[in-house]
């Protein structure tokens, strides 16, 4: 069975949880044409010109690895090439144990810009933040590189300081200054809150599943009275195919768990959870944000459309393909990480864009409910220029008021998100959890207001999946 790679978004990785599984089945190419041939002879021909003529000496090797990653990243985000040092760290953080400060990063207008920080990492102690910009690194500016070259430029040995400069929206640039580490990465670890356990899934990684299984059982023989569970993704940027269904299958007691179809129509691979729940049927809710992305929108949609789990949070980001890295003369020539897929939760939903619509939404804090508001697609895969349609022609929500923010008053220091998350397992449903009264209007409804006065269609102020 092929096993593949769920890049969590379009992005190369700092010590961070977008992990990967390196298949050993190469893809066949169809019978190149005469224009291929020409086209190839084109390249061949301008190489040749900037070789001799630019004006400063070049590296061919850097050129041609240049060109072939711009050829792959044109084709969606998350495609790519992997030169023979970024592949042996590609694999080295898939087994959980690598040096890095901990950032997931991507890239975005020619600026590098920050997915997530990953759970007990140098990034996540600096406080730095989804959506932060590195501008410099130890100084020398980053603006314009690629991610890969960004990254390479934030690289070094474990113990030695690097400082990065960050942009932040509404703050004046400044320095971080973060100290590498080599991390070891547990993806999975469980607490109680209140009469409720909290099971965090930070990344899917080659032991996830297991440390889960640890985790959650660890803490059922510590508290055996718990009420409920709730699994948190937010901020899990993906990782493992196979580890997003293992842990999907903890909790079910059978039936599919995700669909993976390929460009061929006959390319089609089920995946189904085997028999046995590890919580013998305790109510569940999962936790999603807009940086819950890849196989962890897997689990969630796999979990919400069984009926298993209720959601709660925010539409998630919306990766919806599959990654297979195929490695070039063994590795000996590095990886080309390729798209070779799209996965549907049970229901057939493709996640591709739209992400998955929480049951309940609810904004952690107020600032995020007016981002929302004003521009719901900013941190999502809706956001790539050239990312894979949806198939099926959905878009993603248009910017709106979410249903939920925490009201004037509420503690700042508490988990709000949380709070609403035990408030539906105390109540026993989505439905019946009482409501809160709908935030104030921001924005989005004075867009709408003239737009209606323009006679233009309103922007849509409903979730996509109904």
């Amino acid at each position: 069975m092929k096993k593949y790679l769920l890049i969590g978004v379009s992005a190369f990785v700092l010590g961070a949880g977008s992990m990967a599984y390196v298949s050993s089945h190469a893809l066949a190419s169809a019978n190149p044409s005469a224009k291929t041939y020409r086209m190839l002879g084109l390249f061949g021909d301008v190489l040749d010109t900037v070789d001799h003529q630019y004006v400063t000496p070049v590296n061919d090797t850097k050129l041609i690895e240049a060109a072939i990653n711009g050829m792959l990243t044109s084709l969606d985000p998350h495609s790519g090439y992997l030169d023979p040092a970024d592949f042996q760290d590609m694999r080295d953080q898939t087994r959980g144990e690598y040096g890095g400060l901990g950032l997931e990063v991507t890239s975005e207008d020619g600026v590098v810009k920050i997915i997530t920080p990953m759970d007990g990492t140098p990034a996540a102690k600096a406080g730095l933040k989804p959506g932060d910009y590195i501008t410099a690194v130890n100084g020398k500016s980053v603006l314009g590189l690629s991610v890969n070259d960004a990254v390479k430029e934030m690289r070094g040995k474990p113990g030695e300081a690097v400082t990065l400069t960050i942009a932040r929206e509404h703050s004046d640039p400044f320095d971080v200054k973060l100290v590498r580490e080599i991390i070891k990465t547990k993806t999975a670890t469980a607490r109680m809150d209140g009469d409720y356990g909290v099971l965090r899934i930070s990344s899917f990684g080659e032991k996830t599943t297991d440390e889960a299984t640890q985790a959650f059982e660890e803490l059922k023989a510590k508290n055996p009275h718990m009420k409920g569970l709730i699994l948190d993704l937010r901020k899990n940027p993906g990782g493992l195919l196979d580890q997003a269904v293992g842990v999907s299958d903890l909790f079910l007691q059978g039936g599919e768990i995700v669909e993976q179809r390929g460009r061929d129509p006959r390319d089609v691979e089920r995946y189904n959870a085997r028999p046995g729940d590890i919580t013998n049927g305790m109510p569940m809710v999962v936790l999603i944000d807009s940086g819950t992305a890849s196989a962890a929108e897997i689990v969630a949609g796999a979990l919400q459309d069984r009926r298993r789990a209720a959601i709660v949070g925010l539409t998630s980001f919306g990766k919806g393909s599959v990654q297979t890295v195929i490695p070039l003369r063994g590795g000996l020539d590095g990886a080309v990480k390729l798209t070779t897929a799209r996965y549907y939760t049970p229901s057939g939903r493709s996640i591709q864009l739209t992400g998955i619509t929480p049951d309940l939404e609810v904004a952690a804090t107020r600032e995020e409910a007016q981002e929302v508001a004003n521009r719901a697609f900013e941190f999502s895969e809706a956001s790539f220029q050239n990312a894979l349609n949806a198939q099926e022609g959905r878009v993603r929500a248009a910017p709106h008021e979410p249903a939920e923010e925490p009201p004037v008053g509420f503690d700042p220091k508490k988990d709000f998100q949380l709070v609403r998350a035990e408030d539906v397992l105390r109540y026993g449903s989505v439905a019946a959890t009482p409501k809160l009264p709908k935030p104030t209007a921001k924005l989005a409804a004075i867009i709408n207001k003239a737009r209606v006065a323009e006679a233009k269609p309103p922007l849509e102020k409903t979730p996509i999946d109904k």
